[in-house]
């Protein structure tokens, strides 16, 4: 499908600008890392490790696996490496898929706030006769 007939097709379903791919379970900014942090690691990431690359807590990661857990985008394995019991935590196919279509709505907010004319920032605004600001 062609830029423009997205973008037709977009607006037609309610709004240029509503971004209904930003799924809630993936853009909150810990599971955002999460995810990224295992998109890369198709074998998995030990809960340690990525506990300290996100920089998270233990109980607070462990919430947001939990989330993850319960919509199907990452799958949670307890073993043992040596001694040591050990969790691994890897994205499921389907989590990976969704987080591919999240990224694409992701690059779409990018290129919608690039694609204006004018930064508002270097130009004179002329208001509307009657407007001030407030």
């Amino acid at each position: 499908m062609a830029q423009a007939d997205r973008e037709k097709d977009r607006k037609r379903k309610g709004g240029q600008f509503s971004y209904e791919g930003l799924d809630r379970v993936l853009h909150e900014k810990a599971r955002l890392g999460i995810l990224t942090a295992l998109v890369t690691q198709p074998r998995g990431v030990y809960f340690t490790d990525l506990k300290a690359q996100c920089v998270l807590t233990d109980g607070n990661l462990s919430r947001h696996l939990q989330v993850l857990h319960e919509a199907g985008i990452v799958e949670i394995w307890k073993g043992y490496e040596g001694k040591k019991p050990q969790t691994l935590i890897r994205m499921t196919t389907e989590g990976r898929e969704a987080f591919v279509r999240y990224l694409s709505e992701l690059q779409r907010v990018i290129e919608d706030a690039r694609g204006r004319p004018q930064r508002a920032s270097k130009q004179r605004f002329d208001a509307p006769p009657g407007f001030m600001p407030a």
